[in-house]
């Protein structure tokens, strides 16, 4: 999509050494004991399923609960539904949380404007409408509704999940994703008209929609798995070309599907020019073999530009037969080359735009280049011609993130979106031969950003590493320990945690609350390096920057044991996992979202196997075995625990990160620990890993989460 707009529900805290006498600890907050008394959790089957590994034996009770088909499981479900949802209504100030949230989303937001064909189109959200609408105008006349996806179900859990229009813009393809699923249809419209024009294409997945001409479009599916669709195995990866007005059965593999060239992931990418198709091919998350074909000449044969996935390598443009691509290889910060179709391979590329210390990410419009740097994960924008020649920097509204700085080579303005952790996204329109900004739209929302700070700190990790952290909080704020925190991290795949803004955390900061989030090892804020040093062998090193960032809050008054919650989803669900399993005295509550739990089964669900390159697999080794063993939070969860008071979150249609991580994870948790603090878990129904779920939803897990949290941390009504 053209523009989408991401809420994080983050939460989280932490604490350690350094508090004050008065300030209380993480033990001292418990439910009152009425309370812990009428809390009876369901009761969970124990099977008798063990799996060997290098002679080690391990058993996995739970393990029936990885049937999401099954009368057992569903039962299950709805039982700790049960439990779960009647704690949350004995909250005070639930209602109270949720209403400011409503409160506070109830604003107009209106995305950047594409232009296709004779119109420009854009995303308009009144406020608390459950999906973005997308809006399309003609020469400055009245916008109308091109795509309502809140008329796609009743509920709004069916989603836009992508559109891209033909090349002269009389054509579009969008694809829905139904219940959150990562499982798509694609619908083929004519664009003036807005009328189906052929059956719904349906079994698509992980896959972009990348059009030539008029005539079709690439995408990308795996072959409908065995037993379940939402957890059985995906990792056979094929690109197909669809042709407009014959059946999706007839569509031909244009790259895949041969067993022994096994990818898990596959994706097109067609130069604006229709003339060269280029197919990037993975085995896991990280490195991409890249193969080009000439799209001009009838039956050509596809020409090898990478044949191994040390790098990841993509097209970034063309000009006739000179391509630009963006690579690490050989540059772990990134960088920009150019060579000829005829000869593209690595020897023969040259440096346009040369690796610097800081990381790079490129985008392309108006003919020009757009270098968005990261400088301790805030953006530093220089353009570029297509020579390599620096043009200017960008002078950005502030210190934060920004992005965009696309479009087609013919146009004549650009956008781009400009935010952090205190500061709405607005849009500012560029005017790429000047390089001159004004403010496009800025959002109407009740939150006066002069009223809050931002401020980066860089704290020490267990082995001496410097690790940036990004602390936000209402003005005035008294570093006396006492200030409920979330501390929000993720740590893994590249993924690098910029300045952005939430309606949620500004709720949750107007409410009192400090958030935090921890630029950890894993992610990508320092190039290939910061990731490497995070993944595999090394991913203990992610959890002890999580708990050194706790350990700097607490240190620097800024909260206490008893006041830190800490808060991550996916990935991030994993750290919060493991950081609470490891250290359950530093955290008052844990709220592990979608998280990856089962370190020794991950790879054998969905396409989980191409995690492999952040975490190693058990049969991999039997030292990585032990390792994965040693840090999985599902199999170290030990008894008469007094863990922190944790809800996990999880959705039953997560296909994923299939829920059954969480199902287990939360087993262990309310078989074995202590009473002290509630274990339960929230299952939404009908949603997914969080992508296109509905605004409604989205309001009722912030509130939840948000009342949890300030409930255990002893709280009997909102601070203030």
């Amino acid at each position: 999509m053209k523009y989408a707009i991401t809420v994080l529900a983050a939460a989280m805290l932490s604490a350690c050494g350094g508090a004050k006498q008065d300030v209380t600890t993480s033990q001292d907050i418990t439910v009152s004991t009425e309370q812990r008394q009428q809390l009876q959790y369901p009761d969970t089957r124990m099977g008798d399923t063990v799996d060997n590994y290098f002679g080690n034996n391990v058993a996995d009770p739970y393990r029936w609960l990885e049937d999401d088909r099954s009368s057992e499981t569903e039962a299950w479900v709805k039982a700790q539904n049960e439990v779960t949802f009647s704690y949350l209504k004995q909250i005070p100030f639930r209602d109270e949380v949720r209403a400011k949230l409503e409160k506070s989303w109830n604003f107009e937001r209106i995305g950047a404007p594409f232009k296709e064909g004779d119109y420009h189109y854009f995303y308009k959200n009144d406020g608390l409408q459950n999906q973005f609408v997308l809006y399309r105008q003609k020469d400055g006349g009245a916008a109308e509704v091109f795509l309502d996806p809140n008329t796609f179900s009743e509920d709004g859990t069916t989603s836009l999940a992508d559109i891209e229009f033909s090349r002269d813009g009389s054509l579009a393809a969008y694809a829905i994703s139904e219940g959150g699923s990562d499982w798509r249809k694609i619908i083929v419209i004519d664009a003036k008209t807005k009328e189906q024009l052929e059956p719904t294409l349906i079994d698509v997945k992980f896959s972009g929609i990348s059009w030539v001409g008029n005539d079709g479009f690439f995408y990308s599916s795996y072959d409908k798995p065995e037993g379940s669709e939402l957890s059985a195995m995906t990792d056979q990866h094929k690109l197909y070309f669809h042709k407009l007005g014959t059946a999706q059965s007839d569509d031909q593999v244009v790259f895949g599907g041969i067993a022994e060239q096994k990818h898990r992931y596959v994706g097109a990418a067609v130069t604006e020019d229709d003339k060269y198709l280029l197919v990037s091919a993975a085995v896991s998350t990280s490195g991409n073999k890249l193969f080009l074909k000439d799209l001009t000449k009838e039956n050509s044969e596809f020409v090898t530009i990478l044949d191994h996935t040390d790098s990841d390598t993509n097209l970034l443009d063309n000009e006739g037969d000179k391509l630009y691509l963006v690579t690490n290889l050989n540059a772990p910060n990134r960088k920009v080359v150019v060579t000829s179709a005829a000869r593209p391979t690595p020897d023969n590329w040259q440096e346009l735009i040369p690796e610097t210390d800081n990381v790079l990410r490129i985008s392309k419009g108006a003919g020009y280049l757009f270098a968005n740097y990261m400088v301790d994960a805030i953006a530093k924008v220089k353009q570029y011609d297509y020579s390599g020649k620096h043009i200017r920097d960008i002078e950005l509204p502030g210190v934060g993130s920004a992005g965009g700085f696309s479009g087609k080579k013919d146009a004549e303005q650009l956008y781009y979106s400009f935010a952090n952790y205190t500061t709405p996204s607005s849009i500012y329109a560029l005017q790429p031969d000047s390089g001159k900004s004004d403010l496009y739209n800025s959002p109407k929302i009740d939150f006066n950003p002069e009223s809050y700070t931002s401020e980066q700190v860089f704290y020490t990790s267990k082995d001496g590493t410097k690790v940036p952290m990004i602390i936000s909080y209402k003005k005035g704020l008294k570093k006396d320990g006492t200030n409920p925190t979330i501390l929000y991290g993720y740590g893994g795949f590249n993924v690098s945690l910029t300045p952005s803004f939430s309606v949620a955390n500004a709720v949750w900061m107007e409410m009192g609350g400090v958030y935090a989030v921890a630029n950890l090892r894993g992610g990508g804020e320092y190039g290939k390096a910061w990731h490497t040093a995070g993944v595999q062998l090394q991913k203990q090193n992610v959890f002890d920057d999580f708990i050194a960032a706790a350990e700097y809050l607490q240190q620097q008054q800024y909260t206490s044991a008893g006041k830190l919650a800490i808060r991550g989803g996916s990935n991030g669900g994993l750290l919060v996992g493991a950081a609470m399993t490891q250290r359950p005295e530093l955290f008052q509550v844990a709220l592990p979202a979608v998280g990856v739990l089962d370190m020794l089964r991950y790879h054998t669900f969905t396409a989980g196997a191409g995690w492999a390159y952040d975490y190693g697999t058990a049969e991999q080794s039997a030292d990585m075995f032990q390792y994965l063993k040693g840090y999985s939070p599902v199999h170290n969860v030990k008894e008469g625990v007094t863990y922190p008071a944790t809800m996990v979150t999880t959705a039953d249609h997560d296909d994923r990160v299939v829920p059954a991580h969480s199902f287990k994870f939360a087993a262990e948790l309310q078989a074995k620990a202590t009473k002290v603090n509630p274990q339960l878990i929230r299952i939404d129904v009908n949603a997914g890993h969080g992508a296109g779920m509905p605004v409604s939803m989205v309001i009722d897990q912030a509130a939840d989460i948000f009342s949890f949290t300030l409930y255990n941390m002893g709280y009997q009504q909102l601070p203030q």
